[in-house]
């Protein structure tokens, strides 16, 4: 089992952004000494309450000037919004800078604002996202080639400088929608689900399609990797858990109604009609919801029951770890909170799994 940081970085009116991408990187640097695996940075746009981090490659090639051994991921960058091109040198350069430690998370895309701010039809997401995989990979692999797709053509060009990694850095789909899994698993790509999007046990039955979709697609299912993001706040108690976590996590919540109210209506047609749900459940949600469903907390003894509960329903190979998801829980109490699951937490369920 590996285990990694999820960060979105919202910034709430109180809140400064210099402080809040100077403290992810001191978290990110702690992360390095305590042992976790990766580091994953989330590309949002156009609402400050929900994230401030539009360019997550940057923070990763800041961070990896501090730290020696933590990978960075791209969780995810959203194919459809920018030219493919232009993602394959920018990860080539990032993959360089960090020392060959970056993963590139690729999604299609669900916000309705940020489809709207950069003139992009979400109908075209799919598409998109396809067509531009397909250049960013070729753009990694080949010394020269051409493209001629129906929203990308150009003539045989030569990516420089390619990544460090070979053939290419590992690549992952955000799988968070039905259709959005069966492409990763037809796609043979390794996938993260967040369990926030997909609550158990929920959230056994969606991996399961990924895998489903592999195995239609006759790839074997074993070798590929699914990552799982979870709510994570190690404590003396449930309670004192949750007087630290929940205004943190209500806030998150609060934020999804908010940015969809800004996205206007027609944003929950054809294969994003679950994203309605997911709506209405952040309007109505509370603790006694997620505490069974989206968390790891508690006592060392309650969270490794539930990494082992989340293994056995899932066999992740890894679990990300969302400490602040709100990002109103004090830099000071976040580093704690990691201290002790890095101590009392990962050493007992680090041997779950077949990648060790």
């Amino acid at each position: 089992m590996r285990f990694g940081l999820f960060y979105q970085l919202p910034c709430a009116p109180d809140q400064a952004e210099p402080i809040r991408y100077n403290e992810t990187i001191e978290q990110i640097v702690l992360a390095d000494q305590l042992g976790f695996d990766i580091a994953w940075l989330a590309e949002l746009h156009f609402f400050r309450p929900f994230s401030i981090m539009p360019a997550p490659l940057y923070v990763a090639v800041a961070a990896a000037q501090r730290t020696r051994r933590i990978r960075f991921g791209s969780g995810v960058i959203l194919v459809p919004l920018h030219h493919p091109l232009r993602i394959a040198e920018e990860t080539a350069v990032a993959d360089i800078l960090t020392g060959g430690r970056l993963d590139v998370g690729v999604g299609r895309g669900t916000i309705a604002l940020h489809f709207q701010g950069f003139g992009v039809s979400r109908d075209e997401s799919r598409a998109r996202f396809e067509e531009g995989l397909e250049v960013i990979v070729k753009a990694w692999t080949s010394d020269h080639f051409e493209h001629k797709g129906r929203y990308f053509e150009f003539p045989a060009t030569a990516l420089a400088p390619r990544p460090m990694q070979k053939p290419h850095p590992p690549l992952r789909i955000a799988a968070n929608s039905p259709d959005t899994a069966e492409i990763a698993g037809l796609h043979n790509l390794d996938v993260m689900a967040a369990s926030p999007l997909n609550p158990m046990p929920g959230f056994f039955e969606h991996v399961r399609k990924y895998r489903d979709a592999l195995s239609r697609a006759n790839h074997p299912e074993e070798a590929r990797d699914v990552a799982a993001l979870f709510f994570v706040s190690p404590g003396d108690s449930p309670q004192q858990v949750r007087a630290q976590f929940e205004p943190s996590m209500m806030h998150y919540f609060r934020t999804i109604g908010e940015q969809a109210k800004a996205g206007g209506r027609g944003q929950y047609e054809g294969s994003y009609q679950y994203l309605q749900q997911v709506r209405e459940r952040a309007a109505t949600i509370g603790w006694e919801e997620v505490y069974p469903t989206m968390g790891v907390f508690g006592p060392a003894g309650d969270c490794i029951q539930r990494i082992n509960q989340i293994y056995e329903g899932a066999r992740i190979n890894q679990l990300v770890c969302w400490f602040n998801p709100g990002g109103r829980i004090p830099h000071k109490d976040v580093m704690t909170a990691m201290e002790r699951f890095a101590k009392d937490v990962m050493p007992a369920v680090r041997p779950l799994g077949h990648r060790m």
